[in-house]
């Protein structure tokens, strides 16, 4: 027998199992060492495709540093730190710096967040901007892609002379990856630009997901492309992209061309988080990692996609996410008023949300398999999406068969299960 713990918001759930009967399914991330101050240094002084960021940055410029929300792990409160001093100490001002969240369509980032995202010291020294995808005052256009969608972004990023975006590498379940592009749209657009670009992950003709949208995938994915002629036009001077391990300490950083260095962050990224696999299991047991992970449902369901390409068909899948915000959106749960996913794709067709699409996932999913949610949320809420409520991991073993095979994955939205 051995022993893991899965994370679970601030804490953890221990797990004891068969070795016969589950297979763990994890990188490892947890082996890497986290990055010295001097390391970070080091990268910022070794980017990839561009000069150094002493020669794009002059004394007289002014800068915004691009900075993700709390339902990110980023290792921004390192990074910030260490980019916000070496900026002052190559002479630019600190009234002339600005820090912006990427919130997208999230809400807001609270005072405490700020300090957790951005530490003391930032905060107290630096301004911090905020930004709302729905007040049009605070939008600037751009211009339009090629397949006619207005690019709409908040006015800061054309404000100041320089921008810098940090974020962090991760997958997504149908823009390919996180960070990069995705700090400026969805992270800083209008909702009307995000809505048009994320509307291009499903194929209203042939129904279901677009060809070329998944986690993972870049080339030939239209929701990347699309967020990446968005970045385009706000033409970012640098671009910070770091790898954390499951504590939220960055173990590499890639910096330079804010287009280059993310494609070879997403390229390191896939080697070394995922797993071949030869066959699907009956049973996948998934974590998310805790926090942010796991900060609410929206954000829960990234693990729950990973999880999915590792259960067979009419098998159990079984989630630990705790869910401290709730939903992540109040109005969520009025998606699972249609009676199937594709009454839902449907009503998407004419009245697209984003929220909206990862409902319509969920639900494909909720008909897929059988999902068991260990969660904080209310059993009348979890019901109502088609998920079965569990008070303990313990207790929605329970309800599966004592010999079916499965999977752990520990860390669900960092570890994509792909097949030789």
């Amino acid at each position: 027998m051995s022993d893991i713990e899965l994370g679970y918001g601030k804490t953890s759930v221990n797990f004891t199992f068969d070795e016969a009967r589950f297979s763990v399914l994890a990188s490892d991330s947890h082996l890497e060492t986290p990055l010295s101050d001097p390391e970070i240094g080091a990268a910022f002084d070794s980017p990839i495709s561009s000069a150094p960021l002493d020669e794009i940055v002059s004394p007289g410029d002014s800068v915004l540093i691009v900075v993700s929300d709390a339902t990110r792990a980023t290792g921004s409160a390192q990074v910030v730190n260490l980019l916000v001093r070496r900026l002052i100490q190559h002479g630019v001002s600190p009234s002339n710096l600005a820090i912006i969240f990427a919130t997208g369509i999230h809400r807001p980032v609270t005072a405490t967040e700020k300090v957790e995202l951005l530490t003391s010291f930032i905060t107290q020294r630096i301004r911090t901007l905020t930004h709302d995808a729905h007040q049009p005052r605070d939008m600037t256009l751009l211009g339009v892609t090629r397949r006619g969608i207005k690019v709409e972004v908040n006015r800061a990023l054309k404000e100041f002379s320089r921008v810098i975006l940090t974020g962090g590498v991760g997958y997504h379940y149908f823009a390919g990856f996180t960070g990069g592009r995705k700090s400026v749209c969805p992270g800083l657009a209008s909702a009307q630009t995000i809505e048009a670009t994320h509307m291009l992950a499903l194929d209203f003709e042939l129904r279901g997901r677009r060809a070329g949208v998944g986690p993972g995938r870049l080339d030939g994915n239209a929701v990347h492309d699309e967020c990446d002629q968005v970045a385009e036009l706000v033409a970012p001077a640098f671009g910070i992209n770091a790898v954390v391990e499951e504590r939220g300490h960055v173990v590499n950083l890639f910096c330079g061309d804010w287009r280059a260095a993310h494609r070879v962050a997403c390229d390191h990224y896939l080697s070394n988080h995922s797993a071949t696999l030869t066959a699907k299991r009956e049973v996948v047991i998934v974590s998310c990692g805790g926090l942010p992970y796991d900060i609410n449902l929206i954000q829960a369901h990234k693990a729950l996609e990973m999880a999915s390409y590792a259960c067979q068909d009419g098998g159990s899948i079984i989630l630990l996410a705790e869910c401290k915000d709730g939903l992540g959106r109040p109005d969520f749960l009025k998606w699972f008023a249609e009676n199937s996913s594709r009454a839902l794709e449907e009503r998407l067709r004419t009245a697209y949300e984003v929220n909206g699409q990862t409902a319509w996932s969920l639900l494909t999913k909720a008909e897929r398999f059988r999902i068991y949610l260990v969660s904080d949320l209310p059993d009348q809420e979890v019901t109502r999406m088609r998920l079965i409520p569990s008070r303990s991991l313990d207790h929605a073993l329970a309800s599966i068969a004592k010999d079916a095979r499965g999977f752990i994955l520990p860390r669900g939205a960092g570890l994509l299960p792909r097949f030789a």
